[in-house]
């Protein structure tokens, strides 16, 4: 990690603590794209032998994303799911499986020209354009299909 974000922190009154570096290099080491809720962090952080309290990852990853290092998305059912933050790749949306929660990102520029032509015909200006997209994920949707089958 790099020093913008020690200086980011400090200038904000923060300090990188062991538990936020973690949590930070763990984003790094997975990669943009890859959104994984509280619980599946602390999952991570303890299969790596991190001692580290759900509590303080929700914290964590509530303070990071405050920042703007990670970006939060959330859930129509309540959850929320964070990935690392960046600028290159702001503009994306997500397909978002309601019964697992699996998260995949797609790119679709009609969706942006529609957001701006949305904002600019109502004196808006966009800041940014993100689709939340509900479905079934392909295991999920296979799963109802064969509950829907099977005489219950």
């Amino acid at each position: 990690m790099g020093d913008g974000l020690r200086s980011s922190l400090h200038h904000r009154g923060q300090r990188l603590t062991p538990q936020r570096q973690r949590v930070l290099d763990l984003f790094e080491r997975i990669g943009e794209g890859t959104h994984l809720s509280a619980e599946q962090v602390h999952q991570r952080l303890l299969r790596d032998q991190s001692r580290v309290s759900l509590a303080t990852v929700y914290r964590t990853l509530r303070l990071l994303s405050s920042m703007g290092l990670l970006q939060e998305l959330e859930l129509p059912e309540g959850g929320r799911r964070f990935e690392l933050a960046s600028d290159a790749h702001r503009d994306h949306h997500h397909l978002v499986c309601i019964r697992c929660g699996c998260t995949e990102e797609f790119e679709n520029p009609a969706v942006l020209e529609a957001g701006q032509a949305a904002a600019e015909g109502r004196g808006f200006r966009l800041l940014e354009c993100v689709l939340n997209v509900r479905a079934l994920c392909p295991r999920c949707a296979a799963d109802e299909a064969l509950e829907l089958e099977s005489p219950g």
